[in-house]
């Protein structure tokens, strides 16, 4: 096994992260006795705020990835995604956190890039469900990739899209507002300090230029394709922002553009909650969003799969094996498929065809 580009030495992993960083897979107490998790944080007194919602803990840590197996993929050996009749095959990719090498990788196993890095996928639909970057080594050079793709999937009359996560709103606050205090409902908090509790890395704010703030803007909240509601996070938050996809999407936008920290602020916390899929009367949440939006399954990111499994290592933090994940789980009665393999957990990075088979 070789060690993933941009995985520098161990000192200097724990630098960039600063003093941010704990041992993996230790548990993280919130306020409601649950672990933190990886994707939220806003000041720890909020407990105020439903279960789930975090978004000013530390959540866990990078799990070192020396371990990283870099996979090249002859692509004339893989099947092409492209159809001939009609739109092509519809891919997701699970939350990608800067690790480039990994996508780059996945993306080569399903036959949508080549070993150049280039679309060769035709006509194929490639959606990505958010939180680009932030933890991991390359976060811009996720982000310069997914735009790439964008246009070559769209010259070759395919399409590469992706969503709006709570990293990119995190990101967007945290070079526009820094520290500029917001009001978190309880005591003081600011986008720079949730950023790099998060995770956040300064080669990625080094190297954010205007060109990617503009496109993180511009992204949708959420998208039903194939009779799949294509959504960041798994909450019913979505509902607070209006009565259809059109609806949700302008909302959105016209938020960031206003450009008004408090409000920003506001849709971050939102954006974070999680597991309104998971426990009783989680597949009637499902339901009041499908209802609304439309679509016959959800299809989300965010939460981790191995915490909707409940599975993080021991607690006292000597088993860091951590879970095995193969593919997306599906649960909620079968209404919801969460895509989020935990990449920065040593886990997987997901890319799915879809309809699942099953």
């Amino acid at each position: 096994m070789t060690q993933g580009a941009g995985q520098g030495p161990e000192a200097e992993r724990t630098a960039t992260l600063r003093d941010f960083r704990v041992p993996a897979y230790v548990h993280e107490t919130g306020p409601y006795g649950h672990s933190a998790h990886p994707g939220d944080v806003v000041p720890p007194h909020e407990a105020d705020y439903p279960e789930g919602y975090t978004p000013t803990e530390r959540s866990l840590p990078v799990v070192n990835r020396g371990d990283t197996l870099q996979v090249i993929v002859d692509p004339a050996a893989v099947p092409q995604a492209a159809s001939v009749d009609g739109p092509g095959a519809l891919f997701v990719v699970g939350d990608v956190h800067g690790y480039l090498d990994e996508l780059v990788a996945a993306l080569q196993e399903k036959g949508l890039i080549d070993s150049a890095g280039n679309w060769c996928a035709g006509t194929a639909r490639l959606w990505f469900l958010g939180d680009f970057t932030d933890r991991g080594p390359d976060g811009i050079g996720v982000i310069d990739l997914v735009m790439r793709l964008s246009a070559e999937a769209a010259a070759a009359g395919g399409y590469c899209k992706a969503l709006m996560g709570n990293h990119e709103l995190l990101l967007l606050g945290a070079k526009r507002f820094a520290d500029t205090p917001v009001n978190s409902g309880a005591g003081t908090a600011t986008f720079q300090a949730a950023w790099l509790l998060n995770g956040g890395q300064k080669t990625d704010m080094d190297r954010l230029q205007d060109h990617h703030l503009q496109w993180m803007a511009r992204l949708d909240a959420m998208e039903e394709v194939d009779g799949h509601l294509l959504v960041h996070s798994d909450t019913t938050a979505y509902l607070d922002y209006g009565d259809s996809i059109e609806a949700v999407n302008d909302t959105v936008r016209e938020t960031i553009t206003r450009n008004d920290a408090d409000e920003v602020w506001d849709l971050f916390r939102k954006f974070t909650k999680r597991f309104s899929f998971r426990d009783e009367g989680g597949a009637d949440h499902v339901r009041s969003l499908l209802d609304t939006y439309g679509g016959t399954r959800i299809v989300h990111g965010h939460s981790p799969i191995p915490y909707l499994l409940g599975e993080v290592g021991s607690e006292d933090g000597e088993d860091q094996s951590g879970p095995l994940v193969e593919g997306p789980h599906v649960y909620a009665e079968g209404l919801a498929i969460a895509m989020d393999g935990g990449v920065t957990m040593a886990g997987k990075l997901l890319v799915q065809q879809l309809p699942l088979d099953i």
